[in-house]
């Protein structure tokens, strides 16, 4: 979440206020759930985890762009629903988090993912209801640097969901 903070400190900037709760909550259920059903989701509609993690990972890639570049891609006509879209998703329960849900379930018990899941969400939560605080903080300057950072961390991360996953797909 820390990462996201710059783009969260825009939304907010945009739209004036970010439901903190709202949108900490229902990116816990929607992780939860696709704990639960989100293979059988995917393999419903015939999509398999890796075709599912490779499109995550284009998100992740032009969230990572907008982040370094400065440039918005993702434009929102709806503002009114910026806790949900797209601070809950995909922003935290993204495509990439889904699948990695998805992964810790073959290593993990199930209770264990979900109090790492409610642990995670609390920080969230407690980031997002922060973030003016937070942007007085560390200044301008701060964020700044914060997004150029996680922007190039998000790059890695996008980069390597890609090529983890393309390998398993051919």
């Amino acid at each position: 979440i820390i990462g996201t903070l710059p783009i969260i400190i825009d939304l907010r900037r945009k739209v004036g206020h970010v439901q903190s709760e709202k949108a900490s909550v229902v990116a816990g259920v929607l992780m939860i759930v696709f704990l639960f059903v989100g293979e059988r989701m995917l393999n419903l509609i015939g999509i398999d985890v890796n075709s599912f993690a490779v499109a995550g990972a284009f998100i992740i890639f032009f969230i990572a762009l907008e982040m370094i570049l400065g440039v918005q891609l993702y434009k929102d006509e709806a503002p009114e629903t910026a806790a949900i879209i797209p601070i809950a998703f995909p922003l935290i329960a993204g495509a990439g988090t889904l699948t990695s849900v998805l992964s810790l379930r073959s290593e993990y018990s199930v209770i264990n993912i979900i109090a790492a899941i409610i642990v995670n969400i609390i920080f969230v939560y407690i980031v997002l209801k922060n973030s003016g605080y937070i942007e007085k903080l560390i200044g301008k300057q701060g964020i700044n640097v914060v997004r150029k950072i996680f922007g190039v961390i998000l790059l890695a991360i996008a980069v390597k969901l890609f090529t983890t996953n393309i390998k398993e797909l051919f």
